[in-house]
């Protein structure tokens, strides 16, 4: 087994807590399912959002995965820089896993699709 990071980032069409919790859920989803995690794997999950997303806290909602009440999570804002996407939320999350790096599942969703096209392009 090797730790790995995976990224994923999405956006949001508003700042509330109903957007976030979507949008957020959606990308876990898609990270935990195309790489076959299960709460025991992670070590930890990473989230920043841009300064204008701060209706609620996007790391909150993995208390809403069964079993995922022991993995470390922590939110924080992301860089304030010139012309960077807006309304953006971003993870990067460590695990236990076997698969090779280059097979890794990033996920990149919504407006946050052109941050990496390279990886937005996998086959899902």
């Amino acid at each position: 087994m090797m730790i790995r990071g995976i990224r994923g980032a999405t956006t949001v069409a508003e700042n509330s807590v109903t957007a976030i919790e979507e949008a957020t859920i959606a990308l876990l989803e898609e990270l935990f399912r195309e790489n076959k995690l299960e709460a025991d794997a992670i070590t930890s999950i990473f989230f920043s959002a841009t300064a204008d997303v701060n209706a609620c806290f996007p790391a909150k909602v993995v208390r809403t995965f069964k079993g995922f009440e022991y993995v470390p999570v922590i939110s924080m804002v992301e860089m304030d820089v010139p012309k960077a996407l807006p309304l953006c939320i971003r993870v990067m999350l460590h695990c236990d896993t076997t698969i090779a790096q280059s097979d890794v599942h990033h996920a990149y969703q919504k407006g946050a699709q052109h941050l990496r096209p390279d990886l937005s392009q996998k086959e899902v």
